[in-house]
């Protein structure tokens, strides 16, 4: 591991940015490539060591430029919804050419087996990687808690947290968490290829105890409404979120309320090496904001 050089996709990105900077603090900077679709991008991390590519999952050529002398490379699933599996495809076969040791991958949690709209894009591109022939790792990431905490300035205001997941519990962790976890599978002294890691946070709540939690931190009363997945994304789509947003999140409720969002085997935390952030940090963070 001391001379192999790690490559994180998407660095410009919120859980790209986290991981490059969890690597900052377990290897030197000359051993760290962060991509990044545009210079700016990269600058921040530019100034603190780390060497940028320019990279664009939908352009090879500056893939394989991009990927030359990679040891071990994580590739950030995309964020266009319906062009994933090209644009990931793009990056498995650039990484191929480029001779990549290991590639990891974030998934969705128990993709193989997943109800959520999601996954099916999450389940053709882990099928490209089995037929790739790279050794390659499964970083089937559970829910962010800052998906729901983000709706915490909406709910104080009216004292309502709506949503479509009934009583389903959902098992998310911050983050920064699956960050934390992506930089060990890339710094790990022994090869992790062929394995799969199905990661949650260790603590499950469901909407009601959010809303509750809410509450008890802010002072201010706010309740739980639940929704149909038709009611819930009209209402997203009322309060400006765009089409494609609003259908993923209520249809990822929908999903929570069947157990999509749960998972109880800890693998997360076993994985970093401590305890995912619990619900009322996250939530705690969120108020500050």
């Amino acid at each position: 591991m001391s001379s192999t050089r790690l490559l994180v996709t998407g660095a410009g990105g919120q859980l790209g940015h986290l991981v490059v900077s969890r690597l900052l603090e377990l290897v030197p900077p000359s051993q760290i490539v962060a991509t990044v679709r545009n210079v700016e991008a990269g600058r921040s991390l530019a100034a603190r060591g780390v060497e940028i590519r320019i990279a664009d999952y939908t352009r090879s050529e500056t893939l394989d430029a991009a990927f030359a002398g990679i040891g071990r490379l994580l590739l950030i699933s995309s964020n266009a919804l319906g062009q994933r599996v090209a644009q990931h495809k793009n990056v498995i076969e650039a990484a191929k050419r480029a001779g990549v040791g290991l590639l990891a991958y974030t998934s969705l949690l128990r993709a193989d087996g997943s109800p959520l709209g999601l996954a099916g894009e999450h389940r053709e591109t882990e099928a490209l990687l089995r037929n790739s022939g790279l050794p390659f790792v499964l970083l089937r990431n559970g829910w962010y808690t800052e998906n729901y905490t983000a709706a915490v300035p909406t709910a104080l205001a009216h004292g309502v947290l709506i949503g479509g997941a009934g009583a389903g519990r959902i098992a998310s962790a911050a983050r920064a968490d699956y960050a934390a976890a992506a930089a060990a599978v890339l710094t790990a002294t022994e090869n992790l290829g062929g394995r799969t890691f199905e990661l949650a946070g260790d603590q499950s709540y469901t909407l009601t105890e959010l809303a509750a939690e809410i509450t008890r931190q802010s002072g201010r009363q706010v309740v739980y409404k639940n929704l149909s997945r038709a009611d819930h994304k009209a209402a997203l789509l009322g309060a400006g979120l765009p089409e494609p947003v609003a259908d993923l999140l209520s249809d990822s409720d929908a999903g929570a309320a069947k157990g999509a969002l749960f998972d109880d085997g800890r693998q997360l935390s076993t994985l970093i090496g401590r305890p995912t952030t619990p619900l009322a940090a996250s939530i705690t963070a969120a108020l500050k904001q």
